[in-house]
């Protein structure tokens, strides 16, 4: 399958895993946690379809332009679509980049299904397990509750990266609409909208 169905993607992050990354969101999720921080990506609708070459390209240029170190999945739920997503994969390592990939899976499932082998192969760091709510991650960054799993596939990272702190980025474009991504509580949420709303209410 050549094409992606892309929810969005941004080129220069600090926040959806180690270094300075480019963050593709897929668009399309059958795994569906309650509580998700991104529902908007649960249905198929919506998204963008793109071949994913042309994603690959976009995520290098990131690396030309802002010296971004690898790529990111994330979603919605990458392993819905494991076959462009492994190609993409793929082209970005072979250019020296790393990949980092999240999934509501179990690694354990995934390695049962051979339409997952390319993308794990080119999967230099794993995050697997649903999101559940009601188990809140106190210190790890990127992940949202406890269960979910670090994987290092190669031996690009180590769990020396885990000493990075959590972050979430704020991006307010020139019509006014909100753009945030990295993991926060619903109560961190409130506390970085607060001044915005008492500055909109004046």
């Amino acid at each position: 399958m050549e094409l992606l169905n892309v929810h969005r993607i941004v080129d220069v992050t600090a926040a959806e895993g180690p270094g300075l990354r480019c963050a593709v969101w897929t668009q399309g999720c059958t795994v569906r946690c309650p509580g998700c921080f991104n529902p908007q990506t649960w249905t198929t609708r919506g998204g963008t379809l793109m071949p994913w070459r042309e994603a690959a390209d976009r995520v290098l240029r990131a690396r030309a332009e802002h010296g971004v170190e690898g790529v990111t999945l994330l979603g919605g739920e990458p392993f819905d679509q494991p076959e462009p997503l492994g190609a993409l994969a793929t082209a970005v390592r072979a250019e020296g980049l790393s990949v980092m990939t999240f999934t509501g899976h179990l690694l354990e499932d995934l390695r049962q299904r051979p339409d997952c082998a390319e993308l794990l192969a080119s999967t230099d760091l794993l995050v697997d397990g649903p999101y559940l709510a009601d188990q809140p991650e106190p210190s790890r960054p990127w992940v949202g509750s406890v269960n979910q799993r670090f994987h290092f596939l190669s031996g690009r990272y180590d769990r020396s990266i885990l000493d990075a702190p959590n972050r979430l980025e704020l991006t307010i474009a020139p019509d006014g609409s909100v753009d945030l991504n990295g993991f926060a509580t619903t109560e961190a949420l409130e506390a970085l909208l607060a001044p915005v709303r008492e500055r909109n209410n004046r």
